[in-house]
């Protein structure tokens, strides 16, 4: 018989041990570097595009300086560019977009969280969202088949005859100009709108509800003063990130905006937008001085794009505090 110590036992039981959690160590390690290297790339990314933005835009910088923003003229020819009808434009439509659409997305995201049937709220959540995942371009072919005469034949006789005097709903009716596009981007904010705020509804403790009924309060007194107070802060939020969708939404704005460089006050007539410019016009950009003016309208509408989705996801943020959202029983 071979007598064998204590001692080696332990010791062959303790190497055999080591090498396990050594090779743990190194996945660990392995691991932590691919994903700190995942995250890196997301702000390389940034960094990159920012940097070609800037690069590729120096040319126009320096030769128009400020007044790029304000001037009206928009002359490839006479190589003279301004900027400022596509700020209109899309500062218009986004507006047209966020008063149609917010009220009707803070509805929804308020009927799903406080007042639909629980059989009821899944079918309308998934339906809510999936149009958020419909492709813009579909919405631009239903504006343009739909939506155009729509307003050509029904809405804009309709708001000219009643309000004409504003001068917001004068001239002629094409069908397709600021309104029409409002009113898409419109259909396309609301999804944004509706999930983000029934998101922070969600966030607003129970226990407020239950005390605003336990005080005498009905239903839409317990909605408004013990939920859509407390949640003021997360619903401006929804609404910027509404927003930055509506300041970037490029083809189906391009299919019913006209695509006409004017400032006009009236809603009916054709507009530009800074991001439906660049789709249409920069592949026929002949020189450098051109492309420069319309990447740095890009660099603008990026820049604007990025301070307003921070914005909101801080003021999200300060409501929400990081808690999940949660679906309150009927």
């Amino acid at each position: 018989m071979v007598s064998v110590s204590s001692g080696s036992i332990v010791a062959k039981i303790r190497s055999f041990q080591d090498k396990p959690r050594s090779l743990d160590k190194l996945a660990d390690n392995t691991f932590k570097i691919l994903i700190l290297l995942c995250a890196l790339s997301v702000l390389g990314i940034l960094g990159l595009i920012s940097y070609e933005l800037i690069t590729q835009s120096h040319l126009s910088i320096v030769q128009f300086g400020l007044k790029f923003f304000f001037g009206e003229n928009w002359d490839p020819v006479a190589g003279d560019f301004g900027a400022f009808p596509f700020i209109y434009g899309t500062l218009v439509s986004s507006a047209i977009a966020l008063i149609l659409a917010v009220p009707l997305g803070l509805g929804v995201a308020v009927f799903l969280t406080e007042m639909c049937p629980r059989s009821l709220r899944a079918p309308l959540s998934f339906t809510t969202e999936l149009l958020a995942a419909i492709p813009s371009v579909i919405y631009g072919l239903c504006a343009v088949f739909v939506l155009a005469p729509l307003v050509r034949f029904h809405v804009g006789p309709f708001l000219a005859r009643y309000f004409g005097w504003t001068g917001l709903f004068a001239g002629p009716q094409y069908g397709i100009g600021m309104l029409a596009a409002g009113i898409i981007l419109a259909i396309m904010v609301i999804p944004i709108v509706s999930s983000i705020t029934r998101e922070v509804l969600t966030a607003v403790p129970q226990h407020q509800r239950e005390a605003a009924l336990a005080l005498g309060a009905t239903r839409w007194e317990m909605i408004r003063m013990a939920v859509l107070r407390n949640a003021r802060a997360g619903i401006l939020g929804a609404v910027i990130l509404g927003l930055g969708r509506a300041l970037g939404e490029t083809m189906a704005v391009t299919m019913v905006i006209g695509n006409r460089a004017e400032i006009a006050k009236s809603l009916f007539a054709p507009g530009y937008t800074m991001a439906s410019v660049i789709a249409n016009e920069f592949a026929e950009a002949p020189d450098a001085l051109y492309r420069s003016a319309l990447i740095e309208i890009g660099l603008a509408l990026f820049i604007v794009t990025i301070i307003v989705n921070a914005c909101a996801r801080l003021l999200v943020w300060s409501t929400t505090r990081g808690v999940p959202a949660r679906v309150h029983a009927q």
